[in-house]
């Protein structure tokens, strides 16, 4: 075999998907160790993985957790630089407060380790000398941007410069931050150094290349044939588009002081590119975690893994990372990669730049013992197959009027009637007391197990929740319509068995709300006095025993009042201010030259608007009802994020008169209204003067 095809042939084991594997590896996206986790990250990655670990831990599955800081990369020695710092100091803040938040959130890692250890060094410079010992790269030499002043190459994040797409100032190496433009150093214009100002010039250097269009016919066979079904659509759109453009070769080095080394001779001042270490991260702690018995999560193909992700991360643990695998040989493909798509917050991408996030560490603070009503409103409102915008007002609704009202309203009303008639004892019933109605509800309640377990075995998580929703609302209806506080005094032994069929819903929550609601599941079990049960329990009809002796009732949930909300949402208006404030403009070049009488075929005038409503099931269009002297016209505008229908009746406005009619949402717009965008993306109105007339043409 020549070095052309070293790696691509490995027989690689894949564990064969709808067999039952013997045991589970689940990872999580390594968070970045230079700043706090908020809750994209959590709706996105780490919420789904608790949920799915702890259900299959429920089920009596060997299955392993693992998390890690990735504590390498570019921004890291950026915000060191910044703060006058060291990145091992950076990364050593960060790791232990993101460790901690986890710790408190609930997040049931295994191990959470981190890849600036001696364990990972190791473990990822093997890997690299592995396939380079088999000739899996290339190497090539090219001219590269370096700092005169500082005696440095200059990796990707280093460099900013104008995007050359959106001409913004400010966009980086690899990406640019206002269009999403993936780039490279030499797409900028006018590019400059980050660590010393100045402008760079180009300097020869090695680096050494994953050459990826090797692996096009492995991947086809693998992602296109054999995942199309059981992948969620989005990850498998993403990866055939990137296939079917065709695959290029990925630098997996760098010119950086900070990072793994390359473990090769003469190679000072190289490490191994961020991209390339991290996801050895997930082998890495495994082997801290077992080290005696690390390879059967890896390495046997009876072994399921599953990769939860966001879909920013899709390209490397569908593409990259398993062409790493097959090119070492020995290790497991992944079986799935669940990716979520973003969540925004309150109607604005969330930005950890902008500070436009609600930082988990923060959330642990101001709502102490809350944990489950978060993960709650971010599994409810899971990005799963589009993007989802979390409000605070969402989340005190949730709360208010689901956690609260049915679930807590259910639980609470069935042990507090059995401590009023029982002494806090479980009736003893018989099964000829039994309604058939009775039955019914016996037989509903003991067929949710096997629903949401379907649920989260396919990452339906969303899905699942509603049904574990379902199962509290089935108990709240069958104590509500029974109404056991009416017949007591009437018919005690009918109360006996309406308490009884109540008490085991209860019971059956207490178990199939663990992998969703951990806290609230302890919570639980200490009311109903019992020990937490495996998944396979709640199969069974009766959990609680006659003449069991109950805790005394608990809150399980907490009204959330409008103060606390508003709280927060004056916290977000305080950011945005700040923002706001603090943006700085960004001239748009000028665009080409227009001759005069192309000026001249604009009409443009003076209107008054004279009525305003929100265009339904938008968030950005407002219907303008506009008096241009010439005629009464329709005009659609993308301005409802900014100005309420009623803050824009009776202004002024320019409008081009004469722009062909548009349809929108089944409106047709005649003409468009000249707005200005501010530094924070905001609108403003291009107003004429107060004293111009309505009608009058702008020249």
């Amino acid at each position: 075999m020549n070095s052309q095809q070293a790696g691509v042939e490995n027989a690689t084991p894949i564990f064969k998907a709808g067999s039952t594997p013997k045991r589970y590896t689940v990872t999580s996206a390594l968070p970045y160790a230079n700043g706090p986790v908020h809750i994209g990250h959590l709706a996105g990655v780490y919420v789904p993985a608790d949920i799915y670990v702890r259900y299959l831990r429920s089920r009596g599955r060997d299955v392993i957790f693992i998390g890690g800081s990735d504590e390498h990369g570019v921004p890291i020695t950026i915000k060191a630089l910044k703060q006058n710092t060291t990145p091992q100091a950076i990364v050593d803040h960060y790791h232990t407060l993101i460790k901690d938040s986890f710790e408190k959130f609930g997040i049931s890692f295994d191990i959470y380790s981190r890849t600036s250890s001696k364990m990972h060094e190791a473990t990822a410079s093997a890997f690299f000398k592995e396939l380079y010992d088999k000739g899996c790269f290339i190497e090539k030499t090219s001219m590269q941007y370096y700092d005169t002043e500082q005696h440095q190459f200059l990796a990707d994040r280093y460099i900013t410069g104008t995007c050359p797409h959106c001409h913004s100032e400010g966009a980086y190496g690899d990406q640019c931050e206002k269009c999403g433009s993936a780039l490279s150093p030499d797409e900028l214009i006018d590019p400059k150094s980050t660590i010393s100002g100045s402008t760079p010039v180009k300097k020869e250097t090695k680096h050494w290349y994953l050459p990826l269009d090797r692996y096009e016919d492995f991947l086809k066979k693998w992602i296109l044939e054999g995942h199309r079904d059981d992948w969620r659509p989005n990850v498998y759109g993403q990866c055939k588009s990137w296939i079917d453009l065709g695959l290029q070769p990925r630098a997996v080095t760098r010119d950086l002081d900070w990072g793994v080394p390359l473990p090769l001779p003469d190679t000072k001042g190289k490490v191994l590119y961020v991209w390339f270490d991290a996801p050895i991260g997930y082998i890495s702690a495994t082997k801290e975690l077992l080290p005696e018995d690390w390879e059967k999560y890896w390495k046997d193909d009876q072994t399921k893994l599953v990769h939860f992700i966001g879909k920013d991360n899709i390209v490397f643990h569908c593409i990259i990372f398993p062409c790493m695998l097959k090119a070492e040989g020995s290790y497991l493909l992944p079986d799935n990669v669940p990716a979520n798509e973003f969540l925004n917050l309150e109607g604005d991408k969330i930005s950890t730049s902008r500070n436009w996030a609600i930082w988990l560490h923060e959330y642990l603070e101001d709502f102490p013992g809350k944990q489950d009503v978060l993960r709650y409103v971010l599994t409810a409102n899971a990005p799963e197959t589009k993007d989802n915008d979390f409000t605070w007002k969402d989340f005190q609704a949730r709360n208010n009027n689901e956690l609260l009202a049915v679930f807590g309203n259910f639980v609470n009303r069935t042990v507090v009637l059995t401590h009023k008639y029982f002494e806090g004892k479980v009736p003893s019933v018989s099964e000829t007391a039994y309604t058939e109605a009775d039955k019914e509800c016996l037989r509903e309640m003991c067929a949710f197990p096997d629903r949401i377990a379907d649920s989260l075995e396919h990452y339906r998580f969303r899905e699942g929740l509603n049904e574990l929703m379902n199962l509290a609302r089935l108990g709240n209806k069958y104590l509500t319509d029974n109404e056991p506080w009416k017949v007591f005094k009437t018919d005690p032994e009918r109360v006996k068995v309406v308490l009884n069929i109540s008490l085991q819903i209860a019971a059956h929550l207490a178990v199939l709300c663990e992998p969703f609601l951990p806290f609230t599941a302890e919570k639980l079990c200490r009311i109903l006095n019992t020990e937490k049960s495996g998944w396979d329990a709640a199969e069974k009809e009766e959990l609680l025993q006659g003449g069991h002796l109950l805790n005394p009732a608990e809150f399980l949930f907490e009204k959330i009042e409008d103060e606390v909300i508003q709280k927060q949402l004056d916290k977000l208006a305080a950011i945005k201010e700040a923002n706001k404030k603090n943006a700085k403009p960004n001239y748009e070049p000028q665009k080409e030259a227009v001759s005069f009488e192309d000026f001249g075929k604009m009409d443009l005038r003076v209107a008054e608007i004279t009525a305003a409503e929100k265009v339904a099931k938008t968030k950005k269009l407002l219907k303008l009802t506009l008096n241009t002297g010439i005629d009464t016209r329709t005009v659609v505008s993308g301005i409802a994020e900014y100005y309420k229908p009623e803050e824009v009746v009776g202004r002024k406005v320019c409008l081009l008169a004469n722009l062909a009619p548009r349809d929108f949402k089944g409106i047709e717009s005649h003409g468009m209204i000249l707005m200005s965008e501010n530094p924070d993306g905001t609108l403003c109105f291009v107003e004429p003067a107060k004293d111009a007339v309505v009608g009058m043409q702008i020249r």
